[in-house]
């Protein structure tokens, strides 16, 4: 019986030392959304960079998408700066030339704690319909460490098939109007 249990507790601790680098990873909570709409935009962090503590996160804002308004953490510091876009975008019949195109958050994030990091933006209909949009986020920690999910994949790869992938979020056609 007790060889049984333990053969149960290593084949389950050998699936979650598979599953780790998978869960490794700077990821979005909700990963798709329709185009011309607003995004709750929650970045999970699981983990520091080899054992040390998450001391920045930084997000940049892809074009085409506005209106950023990240959300304040307790104890931690924010910035954002903020940069003409590439074009004027119409956001509920405003022009909108410029705006949030990265956000900092500073503060402390133990390697053995998990954190989320939130902001709302509105993803204008100049982006594809099913397509991937990539959100490049570093994380920077002690000692001088850093992971930088930002290698956004190439035509025909996916974010499998990359170390540190930048966020993903589905871009879904944009929803009908009554």
């Amino acid at each position: 019986m007790i060889s049984i249990l333990l053969r149960g507790a290593f084949a389950a601790s050998a699936l979650l030392a598979l599953a780790g680098p998978v869960l490794a990873h700077t990821t979005l909570e909700t990963q798709q959304a329709p185009v011309a709409s607003t995004y709750k935009a929650v970045l999970r962090v699981g983990h520091g960079c080899e054992g040390a503590p998450t001391l920045k996160l930084r997000v940049r804002i892809p074009e085409g998408v506005i209106n950023v308004k990240p959300m304040p953490k307790p104890g931690w510091e924010m910035q954002t700066v903020k940069a003409p876009y590439e074009r004027a975008f119409d956001y509920h019949g405003t022009p909108t030339t410029e705006g949030v195109r990265e956000i900092v958050w500073t503060g402390k994030l133990l390697d053995e704690h998990y954190d989320e990091f939130v902001f709302r933006a509105y993803l204008t209909d100049s982006l594809k319909p099913d397509t991937m949009l990539y959100i490049p986020v570093v994380q920077e920690c002690g000692g001088g460490k850093a992971d930088r999910w930002i290698e956004i994949p190439a035509e025909g790869k996916s974010a499998d098939d990359y170390q540190y992938p930048a966020p993903g979020l589905k871009l879904l056609p944009a929803k009908a109007t009554h």
